[in-house]
């Protein structure tokens, strides 16, 4: 039986994965949907990067979970693959969805070069908090009327610190074995990192044909995939 550490992007907590769990557990795993500190029902916990990356580790080790495959969304996958690597050889493989990727010494903000000053600016606007997601930034993603209100009304501030602290690796990342999962509506190719990566023998790449929010767009698909990353 695979154990599924779900870790949802930036603004979201563990209820984004709500469509996707019943899937993974009719096929007999078990799941373990995640919300980091200072987020969704952890508001007001205090939180920098290696927070996030230590909330992952805790749930594997906490519940002596073994043969996992940790899935890390948007934001998420910073923390995840770097959790990934901490958690040994209870790791079976990383999935990361349409995700920033660790790279050691840099941070969230400092990998999104067009993004940086928006995303600062907003921080120091907002009380250290990136501001929550808006409709309007959900356009064009693949998303009905109905999952746009759900995504925009459950998000909540995210901890400023968790996207300006620099991530650390001991290891190269392309050691681990992984899978891309690359949403084509939020850009038809993988970052330069990610394509990098690709190179090596331990990481292959599936694309989905929607936006960058599938476990709400295309929850079944992404299931299915998330299945076929484990066999």
């Amino acid at each position: 039986m695979t154990e599924f550490v779900l870790v949802a992007g930036a603004w979201l907590g563990s209820w984004a994965w709500d469509e996707v769990v019943p899937e993974l557990r009719a096929a007999g795993h078990g799941t373990h949907p995640l919300t980091l500190s200072g987020l969704a029902d952890r508001q007001g916990v205090p939180a920098g990067q290696q927070t996030h990356v230590q909330d992952i580790v805790d749930e594997v080790v906490g519940h002596d979970l073994r043969d996992v495959v940790l899935v890390g969304h948007s934001y998420s996958g910073i923390p995840t693959g770097q959790a990934a690597e901490r958690i040994g050889d209870r790791l079976a493989r990383v999935v990361f969805v349409d995700s920033n990727v660790p790279a050691d010494g840099e941070s969230f903000v400092s990998g999104w070069p067009d993004g940086r000053a928006m995303v600062e600016a907003s921080i120091a606007k907002n009380g250290g908090f990136w501001a929550p997601l808006t409709t309007a930034d959900c356009d064009g993603q693949g998303l009905t009327g109905e999952q746009i209100a759900r995504i925009v009304g459950g998000s909540t501030p995210h901890p400023g610190a968790t996207l300006t602290e620099p991530a650390v690796l001991a290891h190269p990342l392309g050691e681990l074995p992984a899978t891309y999962i690359k949403c084509l509506l939020d850009g038809a190719e993988p970052s330069d990192d990610v394509a990098a990566l690709l190179t090596g023998e331990r990481w292959r790449l599936v694309t989905m044909d929607t936006g960058h929010w599938p476990m709400f767009s295309q929850p079944r698909e992404l299931a299915r995939i998330l299945l076929d990353a484990a066999g």
